[in-house]
Parts: structure tokens; C-alpha cells; sequence
């Protein structure tokens, strides 16, 4: 378990004006997830019809705008997909002030959900499956997918490499973020490699000892 076979393929995109990080998680038998879907997304669609893959979902780890903002065009690319999301954010799909885009002068609304999630579910990508963990602080409605077998967790804006999501958004809350952190991602093995949705990755054991704002105990 968690050798490099078990691994899924993750490539990442750094896209927009807030270097926000999409993904795209594959099986490497033909199916992915994209998962974010930030300003500028063509190079990501492109990779993906490249790569020839179907999307079987778009993922949001949480809906503030610089994670939605190319949301209708990977829809558009891949109308089949469904799309995703955990079911505090559900609004914040077509709420301008919700996902902040208002707050920067240039209200948005993205297509809406799918599904909602409501955390603890198991999502499967072909022979991989990965944990939704709530992890919610930065925005209430934040997730985790984590994979245990291949030690990869895609954490949004909850952890980043040396430091933690906002908590001052009108929505987020740092006291529950701390929280959401000490108590769903750093009870993850050290080795788990950490995917941020801003920043280069990192793993858990790294900011376990090392993460100024939350250490692990």
C-alpha cells in the first residue's frame, strides 16, 4: 500500500490572476477528475482532450471565486461530468457575495451542483478510492479528498507549504479551521503528500513540525 503503483496521476495547473492550483487526477486507464476549476482554465481542458481521458467529475474543494471562476467552461468542455461540491457552498455557486467575487469587482456565478457532498462519503476514480474529509475554516463547506492506499490528499485552501487558508472572509471562521487541520489532516500519516489549491506541495509530516501557524502535537 502507498507505493508509487497505488498512486493516482495528478497534474497540476497553476491558473488565474491568484495562482490558484486545478488538477487533474487520473486513473490512468482513461477516466479523471478535474478538480478546481479557476480563471483560464484552457490549458487544463486542453491537457485533458490530449490526454483523451473522460471526466467522470468536477471536484471543488470550496467555492470562493479564484476556484470557480473557469467553472462554466470545463462544464461546457465536458457537460457530462457532474459537478461537485459540499452542500454548505451549494449557494455559493450563484451568490456573488458568497463566493467573493463581488468583493473584487467582478461578480460572478458559476453553473451549479450536481451533487453535494456532505463529508465522510468514498468517491472511487477507477481502482482508487478517496476519502471526502470536511475540512472547513477557510470556507464552511471546504474539503479533502484523500487517498489513503497512495498517500495523496488534495487539500484546497485548508493547508498550504508553511501556511493555512485566510480565516478572515466573512464566511470563514479560524478557530474551526485550526481544528479542521489539527484534527482531520494532521491525523494523516507524515507521508501523505499534501496537494494545495495555492503554493507547491508539501506533505502532512512536514507541517506537522515545521507549519508556524498550526503545529501538530
Amino acid at each position: 500500500m502507498g507505493d508509487s503503483s497505488t498512486a493516482a496521476l495528478i497534474e497540476g495547473f497553476c491558473l488565474g490572476p491568484f495562482a490558484t492550483n486545478c488538477y487533474i487526477v487520473r486513473d490512468g486507464n482513461g477516466t479523471c477528475w478535474i478538480v478546481d476549476a479557476s480563471f483560464e482554465p484552457q490549458a487544463m481542458i486542453r491537457r485533458v482532450q490530449e490526454l483523451g481521458d473522460t471526466p467522470s467529475a468536477i471536484i471543488l474543494t470550496h467555492a470562493h471565486a479564484d476556484h470557480i471562476a473557469g467553472l462554466a467552461e470545463v462544464k461546457a468542455a465536458f457537460p457530462e461530468a457532474p459537478i461537485l461540491i459540499h452542500e454548505a457552498e451549494a449557494s455559493f455557486l450563484t451568490n456573488p457575495v458568497l463566493n467573493l467575487s463581488a468583493g473584487y469587482g467582478e461578480p460572478m456565478t458559476a453553473p451549479e451542483a450536481d451533487r453535494l457532498l456532505k463529508g465522510g462519503e468514498t468517491l472511487e476514480l477507477g481502482d482508487s478510492s478517496w476519502k471526502v474529509l470536511h475540512t472547513p475554516g477557510h470556507s464552511p463547506g471546504g474539503i479533502t479528498l484523500y487517498c489513503e492506499a497512495a498517500k495523496q490528499a488534495l487539500v484546497g485552501d485548508t493547508l498550504f507549504a508553511g501556511s493555512i487558508g485566510r480565516y478572515d472572509f466573512p464566511t470563514s471562521d479560524g478557530p474551526t479551521l485550526f481544528k479542521s487541520i489539527q484534527e482531520q489532516l494532521y491525523v494523516l500519516p507524515d507521508d501523505v503528500t499534501a496537494y494545495p489549491g495555492h503554493g507547491p506541495t508539501t506533505t502532512i509530516g512536514r507541517e506537522k513540525r515545521t507549519n508556524p501557524f498550526v503545529r501538530g502535537e
